[in-house]
């Protein structure tokens, strides 16, 4: 579906301290040599980047010949400031954030990491009278957050995929981490959410008090992506690096708790028009304009 599969089973650093070392903050060309400034998008400060990233940070190294050095942004409108300002070199990030980030900076795929599971659930109660998705038809549906891909753009993409417009025919609430527990007091009359994490609601909830009604098809995956103008031999290190030692690198992936959803996970090629699917998930939900997530 995304090409060849390889063999393989916040602040940004654009703060005022940093704009004020000089007129000119980037790195000299000597530098910058062989260190490539690296991001996770949806990870809140250093800390918790070095934590859920530290061990893949050393194996990269060791895999790649190259410094990694980390840069936290907190979210897609972070990580696209920073690339565009030429303050951060790849950026690993979800589908959705990859389309919005692409949008503005031209960014490209470098390597993909197909999760297991990597899909969209929407569920209800077991004591509904709702059993297929054409019954949501002026209900009540939670979902994650503005932009989710598995939590927010899949599932309003199944409402689509049923005859339903997700912005008319249905009343949309995002409310975050809240999603199961909207349903379970009964706020609203089913969930939209990633399949992963359903499965992590009901194993610690009486699985028989829910009843998925639809579990869409495979998500694109994650990326690493390279800024425009990234030397090629960089991206082709990075590259080389997973092709060949992508068991490695996702064994030292998995340290970080927050990592656990890419157990099992593979590595797939890609290009832009892979996640062409994702913009017409945007489309579902009314998104023909990215400056809403960029800040402008």
């Amino acid at each position: 579906m995304f090409g060849h599969r390889f063999s393989a089973g916040a602040v940004v650093a654009l703060s005022a301290a940093m704009l004020a070392v000089g007129c000119s903050s980037a790195p000299t060309d000597e530098e910058q040599a062989g260190t490539v400034r690296f991001a996770v998008t949806d990870l809140q400060g250093l800390e918790e980047l070095q934590r859920e990233f530290g061990a893949f940070q050393g194996a990269l190294e060791e895999y790649s010949g190259l410094d990694i050095e980390f840069v936290a942004v907190n979210d897609r409108t972070a990580a696209a400031a920073a690339l565009g300002a030429d303050r951060v070199d790849v950026v690993f990030t979800g589908p959705a954030e990859y389309v919005v980030i692409h949008e503005r900076t031209g960014a490209e795929p470098i390597v993909a990491i197909d999760r297991d599971n990597y899909r969209s659930c929407i569920y209800t109660r077991a004591d509904s009278d709702i059993t297929s998705l054409d019954q949501l038809r002026g209900k009540k549906v939670a979902m994650t957050d503005v932009g989710s891909t598995s939590g927010h753009l899949g599932p309003s993409q199944l409402l689509m995929d049923a005859g339903l417009q997700p912005t008319a025919d249905v009343e949309i609430l995002t409310v975050g981490d809240a999603v199961h527990q909207a349903l379970k007091r009964g706020d609203v009359d089913a969930a939209g959410v990633g399949c992963h994490d359903y499965d992590e609601a009901m194993a610690t909830d009486d699985a028989t008090q829910f009843r998925v009604i639809e579990r869409g098809e495979n998500l694109p995956p994650d990326l690493l992506v390279g800024r425009q103008g990234l030397d090629p031999q960089t991206s082709a290190a990075l590259k080389t690096a997973f092709q060949e030692h992508f068991p490695e690198l996702l064994t030292a992936m998995l340290e970080g708790k927050d990592n656990a959803k890419f157990a099992g996970a593979e590595l797939v090629e890609v290009t832009d028009r892979d996640y062409d699917r994702v913009r017409s998930m945007y489309q579902a939900v009314g998104v023909n304009d990215f400056s809403q997530f960029l800040g402008n």
